[in-house]
């Protein structure tokens, strides 16, 4: 937003924004990129959600993070005071 507001004053299309510009559009995906994984999707994850019971620890995992500070709370505010 900022930007736009800035260069509205610039000429509309410089040599170099347009050849940037269009390089960049048209740049193929290099193999050698960090972001390709040859092996397919979910193989740069270290579990497996196709198993079946990735739900269960999924959904248990969830349960434990959401609830672990509630029990934290509970049992500083029972515990006897020393």
């Amino acid at each position: 937003m900022l930007s736009r507001a800035a260069l509205r004053g610039a000429p509309r299309q410089t040599a170099s924004g347009l050849v940037a510009r269009r390089g960049f559009q048209t740049t193929r995906a290099q193999l050698s990129s960090p972001y390709h994984y040859p092996e397919g999707p979910y193989s740069n994850i270290p579990f497996n959600p196709k198993t079946k019971y990735f739900a269960f620890r999924f959904w248990g995992f969830m349960a434990v993070g959401f609830g672990a500070p509630f029990g934290i709370a509970a049992w500083q505010t029972y515990r006897p005071r020393s």
